[in-house]
């Protein structure tokens, strides 16, 4: 039974309630009964040690604890792809950290762990953040062996990104605390230092079973690839710890001696509260998907003072353009209006649809961001382009690829945050994934797909009743209904923000009264790497 709400507040708290259940059963990995057996060897969980490594009360934000969610049931599972990653402060400086969790199959990656990994390295050599590798792992999960080991965006690619990392100056520290094992045992050996923890860690290409099974060699693992072995034999580690703590202080300590990097050099100012309670965002945003509201409201409970300069204000009005301060950082929004509006004409233009002179004000906007090195904020609540022969005489596909071209081409950092509606080429339109946002998250609000579930379902609905009779079914008005429930209910599942989040198709699904911290984030690291070309849009139609 589908639960009735009152109102909007009442609703979007169920889904925020939702948000934090489902992420504090993520955050127990394997179960509370594998984080007790690693307790009784004296290892910390992955979440613990990261905790530990992080500054006392310091802000952080985690990236793709949904990852995997519901993807391997039929193989028990993948809480959070098996690793777990935050991007947080370590001795006053901005890291990404990458820990394996133990609890998860002994840390074995599954082709999300490997997409996961990749996600993390792209986000460390896009910001210039440095990155710590916690290792604890078994190696591929060789059942799906076929999924993450050959091919460009596999398993290999880590490797090949520590050494385009290491060329490009970007720190990487590893400390081994747990298993690293065949080609996994290049990843700490491939970063700047490695710290290897005494008695439970261990690094070989091959264990002392294969090494028996292969060369007829008795050893046990300790002798085989423990830390007195590479500390003080092969040399291939350059610290030996004590324990999880002890390698996680020399982690600390190194941290503290890097020296500071030049910036980008983005505006920021004093942070300033909202004019406006950021929790009337929870009465705003409707319950229903198709509800009109005002996109301002929204964007007023986001930024300094709630103050938001607009940009052609009156042009264009389904998408919201201006100037304003997040968290004191200057930055440009790109947002979609929601409410209908008026034209000059007289004319009304529906919500979340992006017309022709919306798209070219859009254009013009980012160009000025670009012009001005202004990060860039896109609000998604889209439907679309606009559709009909009006718009296509007009040139809504020229206008469409235009914008597109602008967000391609934008050499500011862009941040995407996916509040309601995310449907097809809107979502392109608005820097959804494919085009390179520094961070994009939703809020559990957010639907992202072709096309919204009704019009999905509709469509498949008459592919599938056409089909039926072609082959001399007669179909009921009964069962035509109960076809539809069948496949709105199938779609419905996969433009969950939870299946987008469980691919890795955003960063993280957020609290709302996040997104500030969220973005703030994102731009402090994005300032860590200075921009180093010109903004060029190429060739487009006039």
């Amino acid at each position: 039974m589908v639960k009735k709400f009152k109102n909007n507040k009442e609703f979007n708290k169920f889904l925020i309630s939702d948000l934090k259940k489902r992420f504090a059963k993520v955050k127990l990995g394997g179960g509370q009964k594998r984080i007790d057996k690693l307790h009784e060897k004296g290892k910390m969980t992955a979440r613990e040690r990261i905790d530990y490594l992080f500054d006392n009360k310091s802000k952080s934000i985690e990236i793709g604890a949904f990852a995997g969610d519901q993807m391997y049931d039929e193989h028990g599972g993948c809480p959070s792809g098996g690793v777990v990653v935050k991007i947080g402060y370590i001795s006053k400086k901005q890291c990404i950290v990458v820990a394996n969790d133990a609890t998860v199959k002994a840390g074995a990656w599954f082709p999300i762990t490997g997409k996961k990994n990749l996600r993390a390295q792209e986000i460390a050599i896009e910001n210039k953040l440095p990155i710590i590798y916690l290792v604890d792992s078994a190696g591929i999960y060789l059942p799906m062996q076929d999924e993450i080991f050959a091919d460009k965006e596999h398993f290999g690619r880590i490797f090949r990104n520590n050494a385009v990392m290491s060329s490009q100056g970007i720190t990487q520290i590893a400390a081994v605390m747990g298993s690293c094992v065949a080609g996994g045992a290049y990843l700490p050996i491939m970063s700047d230092e490695s710290i290897i923890v005494d008695k439970t860690a261990s690094i070989f290409l091959a264990g002392s079973y294969l090494v028996k099974a292969a060369i007829g060699e008795n050893i046990d693992n300790e002798t085989l690839g423990g830390a007195t072995t590479h500390c003080e034999v092969s040399g291939v580690t350059d610290y030996k710890a004590k324990n999880d703590k002890d390698a996680l202080d020399k982690i600390k300590r190194i941290v503290d001696k890097i020296g500071d990097s030049a910036n980008a050099g983005y505006n920021r100012s004093k942070s300033q509260a909202p004019k406006f309670n950021d929790k009337d965002i929870f009465e705003i945003l409707p319950k229903d998907r198709t509800t009109p509201y005002d996109m301002l409201e929204i964007i007023k409970r986001l930024v300094d003072k709630s103050e938001f300069d607009q940009y052609k204000e009156g042009y264009g009005k389904t998408i919201l353009t201006g100037y304003a301060r997040i968290d004191g950082w200057a930055v440009g929004i790109v947002a979609n209006q929601r409410k209908l509006v008026k034209t000059k004409n007289g004319e009304m233009q529906f919500g979340g649809v992006i017309y022709n002179d919306s798209a070219d004000k859009a254009t013009r906007f980012i160009a000025n961001c670009n012009q001005k090195k202004i990060p860039l904020i896109f609000l998604q609540d889209v439907t679309g382009f606009m559709v009909g022969s009006k718009s296509e005489h007009s040139g809504i596909i020229k206008d469409g690829a235009k914008m597109v071209n602008a967000v391609s081409n934008s050499i500011v950092p862009k941040f995407t945050v996916i509040i309601g509606n995310s449907y097809g080429a809107g979502n392109y339109a608005m820097c959804g994934k494919a085009y390179d946002p520094r961070l994009i998250v939703s809020w559990p609000s957010a639907e992202l797909a072709v096309m919204s579930g009704n019009s999905a379902a509709n469509v498949l609905l008459q592919i599938e009743t056409a089909s039926l009779k072609n082959q001399g079914e007669e179909i009921t008005d009964k069962q035509e209904t109960e076809l539809f429930n069948k496949i709105k209910s199938r779609y419905d599942q996969q433009i969950s923000p939870y299946f987008a989040a469980s691919r890795l198709w955003t960063d993280a699904i957020i609290d709302p009264l996040e997104t500030r911290k969220w973005i703030s984030m994102g731009i402090e690291a994005a300032n860590n790497s200075p921009i180093d070309k010109k903004f060029n849009m190429g060739v487009l139609q006039v």
